[in-house]
């Protein structure tokens, strides 16, 4: 009896089964949306499903170490060992193909730099602060980043609550400073950490109910934050230069609309250009105004592509002294929440070009001392960022790097909502993911551990600081007739000297930001090194 129930049972099993395939087979064939399941009814399910896991099969499975972009794996492998404080080497040598085109070969000196016992470098090896000041003998609160990787521009909303709050701690953990992007000062970027209040052209933050730019919210915002240390306006990003961004209805819950000042459950619209300021002219009064009324250095952030309008800048800035006191770089590889395909692979020049034509119009006008050069766009990396000092820069900032650094898994669904890591989402239930404690402590390491290589780097080429590199200290590989060439040859300019008067001089520069002090960090490194087994 139990086995006549059985097959009996066996048979529903089937029978169901086939009436399930039989439902979606006449569905399929006359369904009019996909022509794969009206010609493979069924069949074609599979189609779909694999190319939805596509992405994941080739990240994990296919692709080489080197081979994945924007960061190959063993990028990602690098910037997770870091942010964890374990073994960031690897053995046996390179597998990087040195003879490719735009390969970096940063020139050893024969004699590296030595760091006795009575530079602070040998009690700290993490110390490497800005060698110039934001608005110094300009401004009533200059401002010298304590250090020289910082987080770049990212909002609250394009990010989630929980990832704003472990990078700003991480921020403060490391000295670094975090700058907020254009979604406002959020309570998650009140954690500690300096501050670079950044806004674009939609002003949220610092928006009347008109959607125009208010000075009174400005000032309002900067003396009640005073870890607010530098305010930036963004002209354009390098992912979508001349293109305003969407932020659907769906997304403004009451805490963004408060913070953004905008209405909730409407689309809010950032225009393509700016409504407070017109012309370079426009320009250089508005960022005056604001410098005026805050007493904070100002600076402005953009991509690069026609040149016109920089060089009238920086003439205009020579001309009158007056002009931003930062200037961000950002390369047409930069990342982004949410960009156009054709915007983000065609629109503005690599990082490399642009900012190196913007480098030698400031130089031609004499203005490289007074201004702070600041780089952004993939230089999260040790040996990029050599190259970038060589070529001009003061500090770099990151913002994937830092996203991989609290757990990001470069899933590229940041348009989506649907991010996997909890780190570019506003679902509440994927940020709950993010342990803020833990994460933090991987920002501070991350920063850290990115330091302390560079500064190893730095010596090995005979140097104190990275600001002393020149481009004759770092060559190229350009696949023409001589190989391989150094940046001055190929970009056909040196920088000039940075005034640096060493380390020490930084440690102690009253304008030095990030909460740094020599006596409390060095409890802070002495416990660091005890726990680092593998790099001391």
């Amino acid at each position: 009896m139990e086995n006549i129930l059985t097959f009996l049972g066996n048979i529903a099993w089937w029978g169901w089964l086939i009436v399930v395939l039989a439902i979606i087979f006449i569905y399929d064939i006359f369904q009019k949306k996909h022509t794969i399941l009206h010609n493979y009814p069924i069949v074609g399910h599979i189609r779909y499903m694999l190319e939805s896991i596509g992405p994941e099969i080739r990240q994990y499975l296919v692709a080489n170490n080197r081979e994945e972009l924007p960061f190959n794996r063993i990028e990602r492998g690098w910037i997770y060992a870091s942010s964890k404080n374990e073994n960031n080497y690897e053995g046996f040598g390179t597998d990087r193909d040195i003879y490719d085109s735009n390969y970096i070969f940063v020139k050893n000196a024969m004699m590296p730099y030595r760091v006795d016992k009575k530079h602070p470098n040998h009690k700290d090896p993490y110390f490497l602060a800005c060698a110039k000041v934001m608005g110094e003998g300009r401004r009533k609160r200059p401002f010298r980043p304590a250090s020289v990787i910082n987080v770049s521009a990212m909002s609250f909303g394009s990010l989630s609550a929980r990832a704003v709050a472990s990078l700003n701690i991480g921020c403060k953990l490391s000295h670094a400073y975090h700058n907020t992007g254009e979604g406002g000062l959020s309570p998650y970027h009140k954690q500690g950490g300096d501050v670079v209040f950044h806004f674009g052209t939609g002003y949220f933050g610092v928006r009347d109910n008109d959607g125009n730019f208010s000075m009174e919210m400005m000032k309002e915002l900067t003396k009640n934050n005073p870890q607010v240390r530098a305010v930036e306006v963004k002209l354009s990003q390098g992912a979508k230069p001349g293109k305003g961004g969407v932020l659907p209805g769906s997304k403004i819950t009451p805490e963004i609309a408060e913070i953004r000042n905008v209405p909730i459950g409407k689309d809010v619209l950032s225009p393509p250009t700016h409504s407070a300021f017109s012309g370079v002219d426009g320009l250089i009064d508005f960022v005056e105004d604001i410098a005026e009324n805050t007493g904070l250095p100002v600076g402005i952030k953009a991509a690069i592509g026609k040149l016109e309008d920089w060089e009238a800048l920086a003439s205009k800035m020579a001309a009158t002294g007056k002009g931003p006191d930062f200037i961000t770089v950002d390369g047409g590889e930069g990342g982004t929440g949410a960009a156009p395909p054709s915007f983000a692979d065609h629109v503005a020049l690599p990082w490399i070009y642009g900012f190196s034509a913007i480098y030698q119009i400031f130089k031609k006008y004499n203005l490289t001392e007074r201004v702070v050069f600041i780089g952004s766009g993939k230089l999260g990396f040790p040996a990029r960022a050599v190259m970038a000092f060589s070529m001009g820069v003061d500090c770099i900032n990151v913002a994937r790097e830092a996203m991989m650094s609290i757990g990001c898994i470069q899933a590229k669904l940041c348009h989506t909502n649907a991010c996997p890591s909890g780190v570019a989402t506003q679902s509440k239930w994927k940020q709950r993911g993010i342990d803020v404690d833990a994460k933090s402590i991987r920002t501070h390491y991350y920063f850290k551990n990115f330091r302390k290589e560079l500064l190893e780097m730095t010596h090995a080429a005979g140097y104190e600081h990275p600001s002393q590199f020149t481009m004759d200290d770092v060559e190229m590989a350009t696949s023409d007739k001589e190989m391989i060439n150094d940046l001055s040859s190929i970009f056909k300019y040196n920088k000039k000297p940075v005034l640096f008067n060493g380390i020490s001089s930084l440690q102690n520069c009253e304008h030095l930001g990030g909460g740094y002090s020599i006596k409390t960090e060095k409890k802070v490194v002495k416990e660091a090194l005890k726990e680092d087994n593998v790099r001391y």
